[in-house]
C-alpha cells in the first residue's frame, strides 16, 4: 500500500509527500502530496478497476514515463480497507472527498482543501480476516514500509519526504 501511495504521489509530480503511519499500517496508512491532484472525474475513476488517468491516447503506451496507474492498486486497496481520498486540481476551485469502504463507494462530496492528494487507509485487511493473519509483527511490518519508503525516497532526492509512526517523526528528508 505504502509502495503504491507513494508511486502516485511520485507521478503527481509532488516536491512533498507525506506518510503517516499507526500500528505499523494496520490501522492507518496515509499518504498526503502536493501534486497536480485530481478532478472530479479522475478521482472517481482512479478506483475503477484496469482504469488510468495517465493515459490519454493509444501513443502514451509506447511513452510510459510513470511509476505505474493509479486505477491498478486503489481498487484494490479500496477492496479490503475503509479508504478516503481527498484530491484537488490547481484547476479548481473545490476538491473531491471519496469515501470507500469494503470496495464501496459511500459518499462522494465537494471538499474544501489544499491541491493535490491525501489517501488515507484504515483497518487494512478488516473485511478479509484470513488474510489480516498472515500480517508479521509491528517491528517486522513497519520494517517492510521503512525499506519502501527509503526506496523512492533515495529515488527521487528532488522531493521532500516526511515519515511518521504514531505520531512520532521517523524521517524527514528534505530536497536537494
Amino acid at each position: 500500500v505504502v509502495k503504491e501511495l507513494e508511486e502516485n504521489a511520485v507521478d503527481a509530480g509532488a516536491s512533498q509527500i507525506t506518510v503517516v503511519i499507526k500500528d505499523s499500517g494496520k490501522t492507518l496508512i496515509m499518504v498526503t502530496d502536493n501534486g497536480k491532484g485530481m478532478n472530479e472525474t479522475d478521482a472517481r475513476m482512479s478506483l475503477e478497476r484496469h482504469a488510468t488517468s495517465k493515459i490519454a491516447s493509444a501513443d502514451d503506451l509506447f511513452a510510459i514515463t510513470t511509476k505505474g496507474f493509479r486505477g491498478e492498486a486503489l481498487a484494490s486497496i479500496s477492496a479490503i480497507s475503509h479508504m478516503s481520498l481527498q484530491t484537488k486540481s490547481d484547476e479548481t476551485e473545490l476538491g473531491t472527498l471519496i469515501e470507500i469502504n469494503g470496495g464501496k463507494i459511500e459518499s462522494q462530496e465537494v471538499h474544501a482543501c489544499a491541491n493535490g492528494t491525501q489517501i488515507s487507509v484504515k483497518n487494512l485487511f478488516y473485511n478479509v480476516p484470513a488474510r489480516r493473519k498472515f500480517l508479521k509483527s509491528d517491528n517486522i511490518e513497519m520494517r517492510h514500509i521503512i525499506d519502501q519508503f527509503e526506496r523512492v525516497a533515495i529515488a527521487h532526492p528532488q522531493i521532500k519526504f516526511t515519515l511518521t509512526h504514531n505520531g512520532n517523526e521517523v524521517f524527514i528528508l528534505p530536497e536537494g
